[in-house]
């Protein structure tokens, strides 16, 4: 069967060269019971791919079976995929058979494989290698013939290097890879499917279908389309219900577009959980108690300088003659030396210290604005030499050259 029937069979619209090479490998693998992994961006429309597997191999007539693993809560996927027995757990009133079960002989979809649990993973992995499978409080090995199809939207190596996902799981269901295309990278597609969409609401809404105008047509081609296929029906939907004209401007459409022409709106990040807000809690802490231990070393710093100051000897008025004097660390008869300095010693001479003292501000603000002038002044504006001088960071330097409003 050529590309064209497969897509006209299966409802697969747009012509660009990722789409045909993928709707190709599927075509090819579907003969053979090889296991393969479909990725792509969540509404690509990864789910149409295992049913063309399934449904061009020897395994069509038998059971096919999609499984959503991220819909299924982690403490029943075991039962849903392998069975249990009659009281394994409670409320196990009686025995139930497993999606592999009713699969055998032939095709399981697993989408979201990514989402299985690592215990599920290590039972899927038995059987992908054995075919062999064990319910849920039973003993009894049992066998399987089943063809496993899986789909992810993650990045699974990504996964793997955050221990979320079995290395040699993905080695094993990776056989032969197909990747989706996301919609903005077939643009040529876009009004394909939007045109195709539209004759599908206005047959099942009895209203006329809607067209776009070449401003509107040029605004869905800009559009980014993180939802992908899935947002441009959605979108479509909403235009064939709400909009009386049929002929849609380039304005309505901005209204239904959430972010549109580099808007910018919060991320929102897939993982927030408690264990999220403890990591923010503990770099905040971190920040914080920095911060204080940087104030608390420029604080330091400034009282042993001002304890130095206060130290530094204070002298005094003399008023005696000059019997010796202190040279060379030595004490020395003036009688020796006193026509070198030209002393009479029948004179008193006072000797009086001419610095003039003036009453030192105590105001830690003022000697901290010294301190960061003088260490500036010294490595001549240099603010990583003058911040190692004084035994503070950088980043509580620039905070303290900002804050008293200092000039560099």
């Amino acid at each position: 069967m050529d590309i064209q029937n497969i897509k006209l069979r299966f409802g697969i619209i747009g012509n660009s060269h990722q789409l045909n090479r993928a709707i190709d490998i599927a075509t090819q693998v579907a003969a053979t019971d090889l296991s393969v992994l479909i990725t792509g961006e969540s509404g690509t429309g990864k789910e149409n791919f295992p049913q063309i597997i399934h449904h061009l191999s020897p395994r069509k007539h038998n059971n096919y079976i999609a499984v959503n693993c991220g819909a299924i809560p982690e403490g029943t996927i075991d039962s849903e995929l392998f069975g249990h027995e009659k009281g394994a757990f409670t409320g196990a009133h009686d025995q139930r058979k497993g999606y592999f079960e009713h699969a055998d002989k032939g095709t399981i979809f697993l989408d979201e494989v990514a989402e299985l649990p690592l215990s599920t993973q290590v039972r899927l992995l038995r059987v992908l290698e054995t075919g062999e499978f064990m319910k849920v409080g039973s003993s009894k090995v049992l066998k399987t013939d089943v063809r496993i199809v899986a789909a992810t939207n993650i990045n699974v190596l990504e996964a793997i290097s955050q221990g979320k996902f079995r290395e040699d799981l993905y080695y094993r269901l990776n056989t032969v890879p197909i990747q989706i295309p996301a919609l903005r990278a077939r643009k040529d597609d876009i009004i394909l499917l939007f045109r195709k969409f539209a004759q599908d609401f206005s047959e099942k809404y009895r209203m006329p279908p809607v067209k776009l105008d070449e401003g509107a047509q040029e605004i869905f081609y800009n559009y980014k389309w993180p939802g992908n296929v899935r947002q441009l029906k959605n979108i479509t939907e909403q235009l064939s219900i709400l909009e009386q004209n049929r002929m849609i401007t380039g304005d309505e459409i901005k209204e239904y577009l959430p972010i549109y022409e580099g808007q910018k709106l919060p991320a929102i990040y897939k993982g927030i959980d408690s264990q999220t807000f403890s990591s923010e809690r503990e770099i905040l802490y971190k920040i914080l108690f920095d911060m204080k231990k940087d104030m608390n070393d420029l604080k330091k710093v400034v009282h042993e300088m001002q304890d130095s100051k206060n130290k530094m000897p204070v002298y005094k008025d003399y008023n005696e003659e000059f019997n010796s004097f202190y040279s060379d660390g030595n004490l020395v008869d003036t009688n020796v030396h006193k026509n070198s300095f030209n002393l009479d010693t029948d004179k008193n001479y006072k000797i009086q210290d001419t610095e003039e003292f003036v009453e030192e501000s105590l105001s830690l603000e003022v000697k901290e604005i010294e301190m960061i002038k003088k260490a500036l002044d010294k490595h001549k504006g240099k603010r990583k030499a003058a911040a190692m001088d004084l035994g503070i960071s950088e980043r509580t330097l620039y905070r303290k050259i900002k804050e008293y409003d200092i000039e560099n």
